[in-house]
This record gives structure tokens, sequence and C-alpha cells, in this order.
């Protein structure tokens, strides 16, 4: 069979388990709106509502028909763009997203920049320390990272670094005083005032930014270390590694032109996957930091039980990590070419 058919047999089977995937998540979504313990019709008519008014917008939105028709219509309102209306806001639910999702990828590419950048390089070093003390340190520096809470290494991080010394902005994503004073035209606060020319918001923006995104960012780090260290500690094992270091090259060359050479189609993996989770973590850190983002929108509509927001925002999550996970397997494939 010619790799041609090859390549199309693995694409056909690629979009087969992504269709699959989807229908899952799609039914997960419509059961979690379903089987959550909070009364969509009460958020809508209130608790002083009387029971006709409540049977009436119980009939309006179809739960007295079967499960089986009610997937079906609520599998035709995602296909066609319809995810209702939030309670809260009395707005259709995909235009709150839009509005919230820039803060949320502002906050979520700073602080995977800042996690990549620390990562790899300590993953290498670890791996090339093996059963050192420097590799023990950084295992250590790891597992801190990824054990912490979020939310109490933020509150902690707001306290020391915001209330007492009062070297980075508090909550939200700019000073009070500059809210308003930028055109939106992105949704990218920091694109948007350079855009502008206003530098103060500029720099506000940064202010604010920096602290959230360097605790998710070492949050991050920390997964993305370990996986580096395991992949350069399989390479390091190589013979061809044992080869190099005979012919002459030098520790560098060894380590980073040939070994981490050879790792780098996995990091890709690992930093696209790293990037989705930020979502989880960014759920609470937007709370904590007061964040107008993505996470700070699903916390509020969950608490207030504004099911069509919480289940689109469910479905969302969903649909960027399938989406992420195609990526990094389209980038696995253009840098690798044992895949092509």
């Amino acid at each position: 069979m010619s790799k041609r058919r090859l390549s199309l047999y693995g694409l056909s089977g690629q979009i087969g388990s992504i269709a699959v995937t989807l229908l899952g998540l799609l039914l997960l979504t419509f059961f979690i709106g379903r089987l959550m313990p909070a009364d969509p019709v009460r958020a809508i008519v209130g608790e002083d509502a009387t029971r006709e008014t409540y049977e009436q917008v119980y009939h309006a939105l179809g739960f007295d028909r079967p499960l089986w028709q009610q997937f079906v219509y609520y599998l035709g309102d995602v296909f066609t763009g319809n995810f209702g209306t939030s309670i809260r806001t009395g707005r259709p639910v995909i235009e709150d997203i839009i509005s919230v999702m820039p803060a949320t990828i502002e906050l979520a590419t700073f602080a995977i920049l800042i996690g990549a950048g620390l990562g790899i390089p300590m993953g290498v070093y670890a791996a090339v320390k093996k059963d050192r003390w420097q590799d023990h340190l950084v295992r250590v520096l790891s597992l801190f990272g990824h054990s912490m809470p979020i939310f109490w290494t933020g509150m902690i991080a707001l306290i020391v670094f915001y209330a007492h010394l009062g070297l980075v902005g508090g909550g939200g994503r700019m000073d009070q005083f500059y809210i308003g004073l930028v055109e939106e035209r992105t949704g990218f606060l920091l694109i948007d005032s350079l855009l502008a020319g206003d530098m103060e918001v500029f720099r506000s923006a940064i202010n604010h930014l920096i602290l959230p995104a360097a605790l998710l960012g070492y949050s991050s780090s920390a997964y993305i270390t370990r996986m580096t260290r395991s992949f350069m500690l399989d390479q390091l094992g190589q013979e061809y590694v044992t080869t190099a270091r005979v012919k002459g090259l030098s520790q560098r060359q060894t380590v980073w032109l040939h070994a981490f050479g050879n790792i780098r189609v996995q990091l890709v993996t690992i930093i696209a996957l790293a990037y989705g989770s930020l979502l989880e973590g960014a759920v609470l850190i937007e709370t904590v930091f007061a964040w107008p983002g993505f996470g700070q929108y699903l916390t509020s509509n969950l608490i207030i039980g504004d099911m069509n927001a919480v289940m689109t925002c469910v479905l969302i999550v969903g649909v960027i990590f399938i989406g992420l996970n195609l990526l990094s397997d389209i980038l696995y494939r253009f840098f690798d070419p044992r895949t092509r």
C-alpha cells in the first residue's frame, strides 16, 4: 500500500476519532445540564413565580420532552450556533464568551511563555545532572509547583507582592482609573493600548498581568519540566550521544544540538496540552485576581445556576482541548519526517 494511501487512511481515522470525541463531549455537556442540582427554570422565573408561570417556562424550554428529543434539539442548537441566553447578563451566551475570551487568552499566552521558558531549561538541566543535588532541587521545585493549590498561592502572592510590597497591580486587568480610556478593538488589552499609543494603560496592564501569569506559568512549568527531563534522559542514554561525545563534541553541542533536537517534536505536544490545561487553572486564578475572563465568567454563572452559560463553557473547553490535540498532531507530522 502506498504512503499516500496510508496517509489518507490515517487522516480519515483521525477525523473519525475527532467526530466520536465531539459526540461524546456533546453528550457529556447535555447530561451535565440535566443532572446539575440547579434548577434553570427557577433561575429564570425567580423564587416567587407562580406554579403556572413555572410550568409555562418549563414547557417553553422543552424540559417536558423525552431526553432523546431534548438532545436532538440541543444538537440542532449547537450546530446552528444557538447556545441560548445568559440569565445573568441577558445577552446571548456566545457573545458573552467572545467578549471575555481575549482576557483569558492573553493571560494563558503569557503564562505558557513563562512555563515553557522555565520548564524546558530546567528539565534539560535536571537530566544532565541526573541524581545529583541539582536534579533533586529541580524535581522538588517542580513538585512544589504541581502540588500547591493555585488559589492558595494566588492569595499569598497578592498579600505579599501587592498588599505589602506594592510591586504589582491588584485585581482586574488594569487600574480603575484607566478603565474606558482605550477603545476595545481586539479585546486584548495589551494590543489595544499599543494601537491607541497609550503607554500608561499598557504599563498598567502589564503590571496587573505579570503576577497571575507568573503563577500560572510556574504551575505549568512543573509539568513541562518533568516531561522534558524524562524525554532528555531517554535521549542521553542513546548510543548516538555516546558517539558524539567520543568524537569530541562539547557538552553543549551534544545536549542541545543532538539530544534536545530529537525531543522538540514531543515538546510541541506537551506545550500544547499545557496551554489547554491553563484554562483549568484560569478558573481559579481569575477568581482570585478578579480577572474578567473565561474562568471568572464560568464561575459566576455556575454559582447562580445559569446552565446555558455553564454548558457552553464546558463544551468550549472540550473543543479547545480537541483542537489543541489536533494542532499538536499536525505539527508533529510537520516536524517529524518519519510520520509523513
